[in-house]
């Protein structure tokens, strides 16, 4: 178990720890087209799922301490509990298939394994974090909610009892630099797709 010091520095740190896999992805990657044609659209279906999160959580998904002025139970938080990092491990996933396919297996399988592996260890610590911080602040309906939404693996029918309001308006503002990368990474998947 991470100690808080390690929570709170990996919590703090989490955009430049999540780069890790995109920087390996972008050095080591080698597409083809099959690839780039099965992996963009799950990177994409990451996306929207995050941006369907942040239209409900808002730009308190930006600080670099766990800040939660409501707790969000409505929208995707009501399938899942932690849907932005499932939404940024499709997006991640995606790319990793969309980069590796002209690659060989082992080399293939190491990029995978080292970008989705980080993400992983990355969401091991910093999940108990907020976790802590949420039961701190919010008591028994956060109780209740972990019991009735799972933590990781999504639900296909809402649960619980669903708080938050939709503002689609606050996705542009929260979600700048998501989408200044996604594009840096569409850009260098286009360039190396071009000379494969």
């Amino acid at each position: 178990m991470a100690s808080d010091e390690v929570k709170t520095f990996v919590f703090k740190n989490r955009g430049a720890l999540l780069a890790v896999p995109a920087v390996l992805l972008a050095a080591f990657g080698k597409p083809s087209a099959f690839s780039v044609t099965v992996g963009l659209p799950v990177a994409l279906a990451g996306e929207a799922l995050r941006c369907w999160a942040v239209g409900y959580s808002g730009v308190t998904t930006r600080e670099d301490h766990v800040v939660a002025p409501e707790l969000v139970t409505a929208g995707p938080y009501a399938h899942v509990r932690n849907p932005l990092y499932v939404g940024n491990f499709v997006t991640a996933l995606g790319f990793a298939i969309a980069f590796t396919g002209g690659s060989g297996f082992g080399r293939a399988s190491a990029l995978i394994a080292a970008s989705l592996g980080t993400m992983a260890a990355v969401y091991a610590t910093i999940v108990p974090h907020e976790e802590e911080y949420l039961r701190s602040q919010f008591g028994e309906p956060y109780e209740r909610y972990c019991a009735t939404v799972p933590q990781i693996v999504p639900t296909l029918e809402p649960a619980g009892d669903r708080t938050g309001t939709w503002k689609p308006d606050v996705i542009a503002k929260a979600e700048t630099n998501t989408f200044l990368t996604f594009g840096a990474m569409l850009a260098v998947l286009a360039l190396k797709a071009l000379k494969a």
